[in-house]
């Protein structure tokens, strides 16, 4: 079984091709510009698929990260997967982002990436199960817990004052790992925002 992975919930535009099977990544791109997510993620696909030697008919899947992460970016990938999934009548799988992280992540680990207006997303793991979160808060609220490593973000990974665990982002293998049933019909598309979003209706406004 051969699926597309994509994520845009941190500044990394992730798109991979995947074996299911054995979670080999036969290809993938990832740009790195939290101001691309729309206008790289396509590119990326298409590159994806010619370093792999495939075309779009020869996908079974597509999984997609659902957040937590920006509403731009957020809407940009799910936007993608939903529209692949569509045309092409293959299924469409949304995880949990950082699930993507910590399913590669042995033992307590802490997952964070960067949330804005200064503070984080963060979930807990053990041996790659997710057993807290996911949340948004400052740094400070954030208790490590038992966790002996904190992975994603370097810079913020850095705060907790514990060794650095990779990946730093979502890998299109994470991605397929953090999938719990390939064969199991696929819930609809949940963006994980936890917050409201910045911009407001006039009618909110007044």
């Amino acid at each position: 079984m051969i699926v597309l992975a994509l994520d845009t919930s941190t500044p990394a535009v992730t798109a991979g091709i995947v074996r299911v099977d054995d979670f080999a990544t036969l290809a993938q791109r990832v740009t790195v510009d939290s101001r691309a997510h729309a206008e790289r993620l396509t590119p990326n696909v298409v590159a994806a698929l010619a370093d792999a030697g495939l075309t779009m008919a020869d996908l079974d899947g597509v999984v997609v990260g659902c957040g937590p992460g920006p509403f731009t970016g957020l809407r940009a990938g799910m936007a993608s997967g939903a529209a692949y999934g569509h045309a092409l009548g293959i299924p469409v799988h949304g995880v949990c982002s950082l699930d993507a992280i910590g399913v590669l992540t042995a033992g307590e680990t802490l997952v964070v990436t960067d949330a804005r207006r200064r503070e984080v997303y963060w979930a807990r793991y053990r041996d790659g199960v997710r057993t807290d979160g996911p949340a948004v808060h400052a740094p400070a609220d954030v208790e490590a817990g038992p966790a002996r490593a904190v992975a994603g973000s370097p810079q913020h990974a850095a705060l907790f004052e514990l060794p650095y665990a990779e990946p730093e982002y979502p890998t299109p293998a994470g991605l397929v790992r953090a999938v719990p049933d390939w064969t199991a019909e696929p819930a609809p598309l949940v963006a994980l925002y936890l917050r409201r979003p910045d911009a407001k209706p006039l009618a909110a406004r007044a």
